[in-house]
């Protein structure tokens, strides 16, 4: 299962029925979990831990120092979950000690290529990255969200659960649950990812009141306390809606308006 040109660093860990393609470099401290599969000509540095059953395509770059000009040397490392598809020339940076010392990626993501995930990133799970898509240092993506091709988010960003940001997007504030990005270079609101949550199962009565939400926030003409006020009162009906307030309450930077 091992390529005898591969080179595997004696302090790596290798888990049962991993396989690892030709020219491929396994670092020190690397930890890859069982059924895993690394193609030809990918290199993967430590401390990283990689879990079950992921995919990493030819000529992936795993686990390398941020690309951070404060990190100076200190320990730091990326995580990732299982049953990840990571795709040609993707590049995923480990963290740095100003910024919680972990880059981690969650469960059942797809990164395909050219895709980068810079150091400190908080990724969750089942996150589509499309090509050439990527995130600078210390960005949360939530679960289910959606980054279409050339789309960039900007360091320190949110982006919230079941988002869908368009191509070529540029987000430089953070983004709400549920909310879709215009496929404009500096993207704005364009309504709610009514599309993927009916594919995730959620029914009318739920749409209609992030639906609402949604036009609360963005199309009423209130500033930001009396949309969030506003909200308030319709949380009571609403779990989706009180995860748009927890996420307003959460954002640092400006929120996407």
């Amino acid at each position: 299962m091992i390529h005898p040109t591969a080179q595997i660093d004696p302090g790596a860990v290798i888990g049962r029925n991993v396989t690892i393609g030709a020219y491929s470099v396994i670092g020190a401290e690397v930890e890859i979990g069982e059924g895993t599969v690394v193609g030809p000509h990918v290199v993967i540095e430590g401390p990283t831990k990689i879990g079950r059953e992921n995919r990493i395509s030819q000529f992936a770059s795993i686990g390398g120092a941020a690309q951070d000009k404060k990190f100076s040397g200190e320990r730091t490392e990326l995580v990732i979950g299982d049953r990840n598809l990571i795709r040609e020339f993707v590049t995923i940076n480990r963290g740095t000690g100003e910024g919680g010392g972990v880059t981690r990626i969650g469960d059942d993501n797809w990164l395909l290529a050219y895709v980068h995930i810079a150091h400190d990133c908080q990724v969750g799970n089942r996150v589509v990255f499309s090509n050439y898509s990527a995130l600078a240092g210390h960005v949360e993506i939530g679960d289910w969200v959606i980054i279409s091709g050339y789309a960039g988010v900007h360091q320190f960003c949110k982006v919230g659960a079941h988002a869908f940001i368009g191509m070529g997007c540029l987000v430089g504030s953070d983004v709400p649950p549920f909310v879709m990005m215009a496929n404009e270079q500096h993207g704005r609101p364009r309504g709610i990812n009514s599309e993927g949550l009916k594919r995730r199962g959620f029914d009318a009565p739920r749409i209609s009141a992030i639906k609402r939400a949604y036009r609360t926030l963005y199309m009423s003409h209130k500033t930001l306390e009396e949309a969030r006020a506003a909200l308030t009162e319709q949380a009571d009906a609403s779990t989706d809606v009180r995860a748009f307030c927890d996420f307003i309450d959460r954002s640092e930077r400006s929120l996407v308006r």
